[in-house]
């Protein structure tokens, strides 16, 4: 259940106005609050990752900026500010964003950074400060209906948060608060002006801190150029078609930059990295009927029977009708309603029942429309 008034509460102070509300609301509360930004690294600063460096170009979260701007926000607020030095851990973030692209797979680098550190790393944080709850400005809410903590949907459902937040498990949920989720982005900047926060009107990060104008390509490019490697694009039949200069400039589902000409659209239809082999065909063809998900994360008993569900495979995508299952290995086992397209190993997968989360699991393999899991149980 939620804190009664007056416990301490460390709260991940972003710099953003979601954060600074978070902390605002939970003061109004009556809660003894601590403010803690995470720092990983300097604007412009190389974070040594694997015997190499990246810079951090922070055109997303976490920039020096943004500490000025939660330090602001806690003067404001009259509560301490720390900022915790998690630089040398989020050299596992670039280097998990890394070694999934040299494998053919779709990463999530912010979905990894808050299970390994903005949760994982802040829940020891807060421990080692007094404070039994961590609070953040997610778009998110947990229900405790039920007896136990359940994540949900935010109330404003286009700038929804939950999906990134599947990996934290209920024992962490028990021990995390969401102020803003029941709040509409729109009446959280109300909310900010009403307090006279100084970041009431700025705009949300939207980008991945490391990668500087989205070019994931060449970030990898220039940390390990020897993985680039020129090789065959070929059609479904294998026929090659062209060459290309390393898979990792493709995506599954990616139209654009094939430089082949033919007489209807064609699109990268899966990668082959230990052959280097990209494969393109038509837009039928990224239809997937289901996928296997390793890493599983459930909210609920896990279930060994299929279990009615809608399952959503991007941050910003739509929640689909499906069905999932516990595999008797601990993966998930989940069947489209209709095939989707470009599914693509590495990406998260997260499955609600209404607006709950029952479990989520990363990516491993997809099935073709005529291998569904009905069709060969």
């Amino acid at each position: 259940m939620p804190p009664v008034s007056g416990e301490r509460v460390l709260v991940a102070m972003s710099g953003g106005v979601d954060s600074a509300v978070a902390a605002a609301i939970l003061l109004e509360q009556g809660h003894d609050l601590i403010g803690c930004f995470m720092r990983l690294g300097e604007l412009g600063e190389s974070v040594s990752t694997a015997g190499s460096k990246v810079k951090l170009h922070h055109r997303g979260c976490c920039s020096i900026s943004d500490a000025g701007d939660a330090r602001r926000v806690c003067d404001l607020l009259g509560i301490p500010f720390y900022a915790a030095d998690f630089s040398d851990e989020f050299s596992r973030i670039v280097e998990y964003f890394e070694a999934e692209y040299h494998a053919g797979r779709t990463p999530n680098p912010c979905v990894r950074c808050n299970d390994w550190l903005k949760f994982g790393r802040l829940f020891d944080y807060a421990q080692a400060m007094g404070a039994s709850w961590v609070a953040t400005g997610h778009h998110a809410r947990i229900d405790h209906s039920s007896g136990s903590a359940r994540l949900q949907r935010g109330a404003d459902l286009p700038k929804d948060q939950s999906y990134v937040l599947f990996g934290q498990g209920c024992q962490r949920l028990e021990r995390m608060l969401l102020p803003v989720g029941h709040m509409t982005k729109d009446q959280v900047r109300e909310h900010a002006r009403a307090e006279g926060l100084p970041v009431a009107s700025k705009p949300d990060s939207m980008e991945i801190c490391f990668v500087p104008d989205t070019d994931y390509a060449g970030l990898l490019k220039r940390r390990a150029p020897e993985q680039f490697m020129v090789g065959p694009i070929v059609d479904e039949s294998g026929r090659t078609l062209g060459t290309h200069e390393g898979h990792q400039n493709f995506t599954i589902g990616q139209r654009r930059g094939l430089n082949l000409a033919f007489g209807e659209p064609r699109y990268v239809t899966a990668k082959d990295p230990d052959t280097n082999t990209v494969v393109i065909g038509p837009r039928s063809s990224l239809n997937t009927a289901g996928c296997v998900a390793r890493d599983a994360v459930w909210h609920i008993e896990p279930q060994a029977d299929w279990l009615p569900c809608r399952a959503q495979v991007r941050a910003h995508g739509d929640a689909l009708p499906a069905r999932v299952r516990a595999t008797d290995s601990g993966a998930l086992e989940v069947e489209f309603a209709t095939p989707q397209e470009a599914v693509a190993a590495g990406q998260a997968i997260v499955c609600y029942q209404g607006d709950l989360v029952c479990c989520g699991g990363w990516i491993e393999g997809t099935l073709a429309p005529s291998e569904s899991f009905e069709s060969n149980s």
